[in-house]
């Protein structure tokens, strides 16, 4: 009889560039392609370790001199909404939420353009075309979903989030509104009803991506109670925001091959670098 060894991930690290949340720092990613039957278990194991989902690649940030990037997720357990995530939930509870396959639509791009322009003009997705975004869309080899918000009055599309099904929680891949509602803080009431939906589904965790403290563009999810980071191969829980503070300096990380090595596999395989 003939068996078959899986084969193990191989692990690549990017060359640095400007950090788009930090100024004057450069960031690195440590990134393993996402594919083959074992991908959705892959992506389950990877994601209690600080990967997060980009098309069919799992990456997490390994900086040469800065842990500042903390990956996020909230113990729907211990979350209590707040009186103003209380209004917020209030005030959009109007929106119809319809979970789809991971399918790009005209009236997703669309709306995706006007959050972007809106938001994130400058930003690394701003020149992003059709097909592009129907990439970052439809190219998933696990379970996904599409969730979209629409005003029943108008059956506008009002928001949607790229939402990834995991064996402990959701994770939110990517999220986008539609940008002349300020009041309505759509962005925090996808989060809510994230949460709602973990709950709905006896799933744990929602995770949010990546929590960088003193960077004003992600600050809001600290407003989240039963927020949980990971930091030093654990999840720890978060009490003080400003306990976890961006500091840089040359021996905060481990060396690249120790990073490797101290990930833990789904089936329990060596894990192997390749380099950049």
């Amino acid at each position: 009889m003939r068996h078959t060894l899986p084969i193990a991930p191989q692990f690549y690290v990017t060359a640095p560039q400007p950090c788009p949340y930090l100024p004057g720092r450069m960031e690195r990613k440590l990134f393993t392609a996402l594919q083959g039957e074992g991908a959705q278990r892959l992506n389950d194991g990877l994601s209690k370790q600080g990967f997060r989902r980009s098309q069919n690649v799992l990456y997490r940030p390994s900086c040469a001199d800065c842990a500042a990037c903390l990956s996020a997720r909230i113990n729907v357990a211990e979350f209590t909404a707040s009186k103003s995530q209380k209004r917020t939930a209030r005030r959009n509870a109007h929106l119809k939420r319809r979970a789809t396959s991971p399918w790009a639509t005209e009236d997703q791009y669309d709306l995706f353009r006007r959050y972007l322009e809106s938001r994130h003009a400058t930003g690394g997705m701003a020149d992003m075309d059709t097909f592009e975004f129907a990439a970052m869309i439809e190219e998933t080899p696990i379970r996904t979903r599409v969730v979209e918000y629409t005003d029943p009055e108008s059956d506008g599309l009002t928001a949607v989030c790229l939402t990834d099904i995991l064996d402990d929680g959701v994770s939110m891949v990517y999220s986008f509104y539609e940008p002349n509602q300020p009041k309505a803080s759509l962005g925090t009431y996808i989060i809510l009803d994230h949460i709602d939906i973990a709950r709905e589904n006896g799933l744990p965790y929602v995770y949010l991506g990546y929590w960088v403290p003193g960077s004003p563009k992600m600050g809001y999810k600290a407003a989240f109670s039963g927020l949980e980071v990971y930091v030093g191969d654990t999840w720890r829980k978060m009490h003080d925001p400003d306990a976890f503070r961006a500091q840089a300096h040359p021996l905060v990380n481990d060396p690249i091959s120790e990073q490797v090595a101290n990930i833990a596999l789904p089936d329990g395989g060596p894990t192997r670098r390749t380099g950049r």
